[in-house]
């Protein structure tokens, strides 16, 4: 338990490969890549005959308004950076991954701004959602997961495998391929586990990755060494070094903060 699983591994690379962002631009693509996983999966967004990311950026920016979990925080990110699009691609790659722009917001006002937009919506489960979430507030998709998300809220009570799936497969996880057979690729990555009182990541270990899903992949040339990301247990495509950093550092933020508030209740 508790092994440091970072950026350590992060030694390779290639920005023409995962077109890490510089300077904004279209970010539907980027969008799509890492919401593919949970739409197709029937868990968030409106119902698609074809993978997300194969439709038209047109199409991707029409059903991401329906994502009620993501545009709100895009939104959000949007007024407060005053960049004009809530697709622009450094607002979407911090939120999936954390750093970058939203990790300069302020995390008082950004959650402040996020409750006016998600509170009214919330139902019994979200009775959480009030300003003393501030301390774990974060402009990315992390503090979705462990903070907004009531399922670090379930564990502990005698059930604890089915939370522990869905924040483990809900986050996004970085990971370095091993090596690839035909369409599928070895990734060595970690889990995350609870102890019956904190959440930590695992040791790196393997785990077996399909390229191709539903004739859609996001990263069809992916080999040994690259850096991947993963959305439940899904390819989202390649990671530089700096990302995954990002990733991280957003991810043991999240996890020490979600600690302090469980080793309080």
């Amino acid at each position: 338990m508790g092994h440091d699983s970072g950026p350590t591994d992060a030694t390779t690379g290639d920005g023409a490969r995962t077109g890490l962002a510089e300077g904004g631009g279209d970010g539907t693509e980027v969008f799509a890549r890492y919401a593919h996983a949970p739409n197709a999966l029937g868990y968030c967004g409106p119902t698609e005959s074809a993978p997300m990311a194969t439709l038209p950026p047109a199409a991707v920016r029409t059903m991401a308004r329906q994502f009620s979990g993501v545009w709100p925080y895009l939104k959000v990110m949007s007024t407060l950076t005053g960049i004009d699009d809530p697709l622009d691609r450094r607002l979407v790659e911090s939120y999936w991954l954390g750093g970058g722009i939203g990790a300069r917001l302020d995390p008082a006002e950004f959650l402040a701004e996020l409750l006016a937009v998600i509170g009214p919506l919330a139902g019994h489960y979200w009775a959480h959602l009030t300003p003393e979430l501030a301390p774990e507030a974060a402009a990315n998709h992390c503090f979705h997961v462990f903070g907004v998300y009531p399922w670090t809220r379930l564990l502990g009570r005698g059930a604890d495998e089915h939370p522990l799936r869905v924040l483990d497969n809900c986050r996004i996880t970085w990971g370095t391929v091993l090596d690839r057979t035909a369409d599928r690729i070895t990734v060595r990555a970690s889990r995350l586990e609870w102890d019956g009182h904190r959440l930590e990541l695992s040791a790196p270990a393997t785990r077996q990755v399909a390229v191709w899903v539903d004739g859609y992949s996001p990263a069809p040339e992916v080999h040994a060494n690259d850096l991947v990301a993963l959305h439940w247990d899904r390819l989202c495509g390649l990671l530089e070094p700096e990302q995954v950093r990002d990733l991280a550092d957003s991810t043991a933020r999240q996890l020490r903060v979600t600690n302090d508030r469980l080793s309080r209740t």
